[in-house]
């Protein structure tokens, strides 16, 4: 009696593509669709059964259903010039009228009866383009924090490297944020409280020495106007200094 076809359909067919780096586990999934009106029990076997995690490995698959299998590859040291000798093969049986035990079903089964289909495995490295994608995408909510307007943007934009920084310089970094934020909340405070001590001397009579007061005082609002511009550009270079040094 010649060996039955494979009754599932499989995702893909033949070849299960893993996509480097291989430094962490890299996952693919493999589809089994029962396009039979019967229940279909399956086992997946492989090659390498220390190299690689499926779940789920075995099961009932029903008329018409499908059943997405995650094949789990462990990390380890990729060679490029070594070919993949890896292989998997889905397992397949008509289920009885009543499964409950299906080792003893597997330990049972007829040659004739099973059926089966073989897969390798592919390796593949990231193309340039892939790599470049992925740092554009973690550089991105560095780059969208910059463009933000005002003294927030730049604590967000800190906030955002924080996680590969030291925690102890990134709180001096913050620390001094918020002094000069401070520090240009009073030189503001005194700049308004200048002005209007301005508006009521140019508004009481004039004299002589009024005229000497108004004229010292103008001056002195003058010069503290300036002030705030200035800290500010300090400030900037000085937290652009700071995130600069630890994002390069």
């Amino acid at each position: 009696m010649s060996k039955l076809e494979q009754v599932l359909i499989l995702d893909p067919p033949s070849d299960l593509r893993f996509k480097g780096p291989f430094t962490d586990v890299v996952t693919t999934n493999l589809k089994l669709k029962n396009p039979s009106d019967r229940r279909v029990c399956f086992k997946v076997k492989t090659t390498a059964p220390r190299r690689y995690c499926v779940r789920p490995n075995s099961g009932v698959i029903d008329p018409g259903a499908t059943v997405t299998i995650s094949v789990m590859l462990q990390p380890f040291d990729y060679d490029p010039n070594e070919k993949s000798k890896h292989k998997f093969m889905v397992q397949t049986i008509f289920a009885p009228p009543n499964v409950s035990d299906m080792d003893s079903l597997w330990k049972d089964a007829k040659p004739d009866d099973l059926m089966d289909s073989k897969l390798r495995c592919v390796f593949e490295l990231p193309s340039e383009n892939d790599k470049n994608d992925v740092e554009a995408t973690k550089a991105a909510p560095v780059m969208n924090s910059a463009k933000a307007d005002g003294p927030s943007a730049t604590m967000v934009a800190a906030k955002t490297v924080s996680a590969s920084l030291d925690d102890t310089e990134m709180k001096k970094v913050l620390e001094e944020c918020k002094r000069l934020q401070t520090e240009m909340s009073k030189i503001a405070e005194e700049n308004r409280q200048l002005k209007d001590d301005g508006i009521r001397m140019r508004k009481a009579p004039r004299s002589d020495h009024m005229t000497s007061n108004s004229t010292s005082l103008l001056g002195r609002e003058s010069s503290t106007a300036s002030l705030p511009s200035l800290l500010v550009v300090i400030a900037a270079i000085f937290i652009g200094f700071f995130l600069g040094k630890f994002i390069l």
